[in-house]
């Protein structure tokens, strides 16, 4: 099996084969950094496909200082942020005085209580705004004030969004979580068409 090193070097090169074994190495790792950005696959593959080609004419930047999954993490998540403003315009969206969120006081829920499946749809049912903070923040490890400079925000912007993105999405699990006590307790068959 060829090493990273080998890839990278051959990348530097633009080698198809080299490309095509970065590719087929990374691709599942980038594109589910991009889903956590995206309003569905399609947009988290176009996504991808912007990452791999900035990967692809940059990767002699790479330094070798710290990991080469982070630096591509960072090249995806960066991307991620600039197809966002590209097309924030086009999107729908609520102004954040618009979206009242009120905390549920709703405990911690517990990890097996949901899928990834079904975290990732009520991620990706916050507004753009508040999933773009909320996985820079909780996600990626990113500080407000840098958040703030990535989007153009103001740091208390971010720190609003955040709030707010969690105090959503505690209010959307504690409804799945009902559903989901109704159905363990009443042997529903199906979830289906019940779920807002």
């Amino acid at each position: 099996m060829v090493n990273d090193l080998e890839i990278i070097r051959g990348c530097a090169r633009h080698d198809r084969k080299a490309q095509q074994m970065l590719y087929d190495k990374y691709s599942r790792f980038l594109l589910g950094i991009c889903m956590r950005y995206a309003t569905d696959r399609a947009e988290a593959e176009d996504i991808m496909q912007e990452s791999f080609l900035k990967i692809y004419f940059s990767i002699k930047d790479f330094t070798g200082a710290g990991s080469f999954a982070g630096w591509l993490r960072k090249v995806a998540v960066n991307t991620a942020i600039t197809h966002y403003h590209k097309n924030l315009k086009y999107r729908y969206h609520i102004e954040i005085e618009e979206y009242v969120s009120v905390e549920t006081g709703t405990a911690g829920f517990e990890e097996e209580m949901f899928s990834s499946d079904e975290l990732y749809q009520v991620l990706n049912e916050l507004p753009a705004g508040y999933r773009m903070v909320f996985n820079l923040y909780a996600v990626e490890g990113y500080k407000h004030k840098e958040i703030a400079d990535m989007l153009g925000i103001d740091t208390n912007t971010s720190k609003s969004q955040y709030s707010r993105a969690k105090a959503v999405l505690r209010e959307k699990l504690g409804k799945l979580r009902q559903l989901k006590d109704k159905y363990y307790s009443n042997g529903v068959d199906d979830l289906k068409g019940v779920r807002e």
